[in-house]
């Protein structure tokens, strides 16, 4: 019985362990971009009673208007490609952005292996949210790039939200785990949703994009919008997805 017992508290162990967030990743990757940012300042958001990375740029102007701008797989909240241009570039039209560190795993993860951490998500999020209230924010945008838009679509698919609307980068739906499935999530989100992508993104983006718009059908406010010549992080293309966010953005 005791072996048992042992046996089934070193598999707890080891699952829980392959649940959690990768804490010391989170921190290597806060030291290595908190000294380097050129426009914002770092903030930590408390979750769960642990301070959480984020970054927070105010709008060139007077506004009440926001966006949670949320980074891909395994990195962190000033990412160069799709993450600082949007989180920088949007501010100069109105817009208070505060990029957030989402739960990553170790370097060398597999991607199917995040799904584990998905729990991690809404907390992360409702605090990016209540930091954005604080500043007096009244409209809340989320904008969120690859697996970044998975995590939000399956926030904003079982939670509460300020939100008023959401901008999927670069999302696809071949996620094996129907809990995390963006196409599943989609079915459950009616507040308006831009699902953006590149004609040359990533296989997994393009040959799920009929099967996203499938999931958001029942929403009159969902619209697919390709950017041609993109590709999955928009290099070189950096104008050209700021003028599809300030495009859809311009009508909240």
């Amino acid at each position: 019985m005791k072996r048992l017992l042992l046996g089934c508290l070193l598999s707890f162990c080891m699952v829980h362990s392959v649940m959690a967030s990768d804490l010391e990743k989170e921190q290597r990757w806060r030291d290595e971009v908190e000294d380097l940012i050129m426009d914002g300042e770092s903030v930590d958001l408390m979750v769960d009673g642990r301070a959480v990375f984020s970054i927070f740029t105010e709008a060139s102007e007077a506004s009440d208007k926001g966006m949670i701008v949320v980074h891909g797989t395994g990195i962190h909240p000033n990412w160069e490609q799709v993450v600082q241009p949007v989180r920088v570039g949007m501010t100069n039209h109105g817009w208070h952005t505060l990029a957030i560190q989402m739960p990553i795993l170790r370097n060398g993860a597999e991607y199917h292996e995040y799904a584990a951490i998905y729990p991690e998500v809404p907390a992360r999020l409702q605090a990016a949210e209540a930091f954005m209230r604080e500043k007096g924010i009244k409209t809340l945008l989320i904008v969120a790039h690859s697996q970044g838009a998975t995590m939000s679509s399956y926030f904003l698919s079982r939670n509460p939200s300020d939100a008023a609307g959401f901008l999927a980068i670069g999302m696809n739906a071949n996620q094996k785990d129907a809990d995390i499935n963006s196409a599943e999530s989609l079915k459950k989100i009616n507040i308006p949703v831009l699902d953006l992508y590149g004609s040359n993104d990533l296989p997994a983006v393009l040959e799920t994009a009929e099967r996203r718009k499938q999931g958001g059908a029942h929403n009159t406010r969902y619209s697919q919008q390709v950017v041609e010549g993109a590709n999955h992080f928009f290099d070189g293309m950096n104008e050209e997805l700021l003028s599809a966010v300030l495009s859809w953005s311009s009508r909240f």
